[in-house]
């Protein structure tokens, strides 16, 4: 029912599709597609003469934009088109791709978990032994932003530990008290990260819709956003792309980050090798997800994504902050949340890394980024899992 409540919501966007293709399905936005600018002029002349229309649309992230809004449906087809070497005799292919759509990685379009946070009691107080681990340092954390009441919620997890500003609150209900799909979903995440580094600020900035879904372009643009100096970003989402090839966008918004920046990101729960992206950037500290069971014994989540690509592990399913509502699903009873809930996914198992390297940072007095070697150095957890993060 999840699944299907979350392909309603897909339909609800009207410029998104879903390439449904077994094994290579990924979301894009219909009747866009991207090149970069050396390659503009010679893709224009291709598509001109395979008779396809376009409008030159507004440029971001260093990717030219055309639009073409009689193929609006047919991006897949027109990129296959133009990737192939055949169309260019004597010549370089051009680099086109599809303007993709990236989810959070708490529930996903096609994919495991596929289900809601649980109703959870509240947490623990903070160890009041750690309060300052991470202190003075900041942690940018791209969602959905974050709840409006967030500090009054949690006064001992997360007031005073960031800015509140109205363009990165998550508006988290689809109406009055009901949650939308992904709502939440951010301050959960920042929840997460304050659990393993009490000590630190974090700097919401929103590339997701409450129902989990944003563009590269939005991606592009929370990358430029922080109001704050950060040391660290949690990315807690991402995309599968047309024929796995890595996101342009996404690589020039990580690329144009200060060196000294360290990025985490979840793997993805779909249960494959394939690279979710940004995670599989080689920049990027990709996160896979462990079980965690109630003897405490831990092995590989079925769910999470995996491969050579992902460099590190840690448990996925946590309780941490969250919001006032319910959740309603067709068919269902609705579940009703007061302010903590229990959830599942890579999603929450990057933001304990993210948090880990801050913990790191103030308890060793080290850079982000020599944090960052010192937790990853060691043996993989299990192949394809990466170094596991306690």
């Amino acid at each position: 029912m999840y699944q299907r409540a979350f392909h309603q919501a897909l339909l609800e966007h009207k410029n998104f599709r879903l390439h449904a293709e077994r094994g290579r399905e990924f979301i894009f936005v219909a009747g866009e597609l991207l090149t970069i600018p050396q390659d503009a002029d010679r893709v224009a002349r291709k598509l001109a003469q395979n008779g396809i229309g376009y409008q030159r649309g507004r440029d971001f992230a260093g990717m030219v934009r055309f639009v073409l809004p009689r193929n609006s449906d047919d991006i897949p087809d027109i990129v296959r088109l133009l990737r192939d070497p055949e169309q260019w005799p004597g010549e370089r292919t051009p680099f086109v791709q599809p303007h993709h759509v990236l989810v959070g990685h708490g529930g996903n379009m096609h994919g495991h978990p596929g289900q809601p946070p649980k109703v959870a009691g509240p947490l623990p107080d903070p160890d009041k032994a750690a309060a300052g681990h991470g202190k003075g340092v900041v942690v940018g954390i791209v969602d959905t932003g974050i709840s409006k009441s967030a500090g009054n919620d949690h006064p001992l997890w997360l007031a005073n530990a960031f800015l509140p500003k109205l363009d990165e609150v998550d508006a988290a209900y689809a109406h009055d008290d009901v949650f939308a799909m992904e709502g939440g979903h951010g301050t959960f995440v920042a929840g997460v990260v304050r659990q393993a580094a009490p000590g630190v600020r974090f700097d919401p900035e929103k590339a997701l819709d409450p129902t989990g879904l944003g563009t590269e372009e939005d991606f592009a643009k929370a990358l430029t956003s922080f109001d704050e100096k950060v040391q660290i970003i949690n990315i807690s989402l991402g995309c599968f792309t047309q024929d796995d090839v890595a996101s342009e966008p996404i690589r020039k918004a990580v690329a144009a980050l200060p060196a000294d920046v360290v990025v985490v990101a979840s793997a993805g729960n779909q249960g494959t090798n394939r690279p979710s992206w940004p995670a599989a950037l080689q920049r990027v500290v990709a996160v896979a997800a462990v079980a965690e069971e109630l003897d405490a014994t831990r092995s590989p989540a079925c769910y999470s994504n995996h491969g050579h690509w992902v460099d590190a592990c840690a448990v996925g399913n946590r309780t941490s902050t969250f919001l006032k509502g319910q959740w309603v699903l067709p068919g269902e009873p609705p579940e009703v949340y007061d302010r903590f809930a229990y959830w599942l996914g890579t999603s929450f198992a990057a933001p304990h890394v993210a948090g880990r390297i801050a913990e790191t940072m103030t308890t060793l007095g080290l850079s982000a980024t020599a944090a960052r070697d010192h937790l990853l150095a060691g043996s993989e957890f299990f192949p394809g899992y990466g170094i596991f993060i306690p």
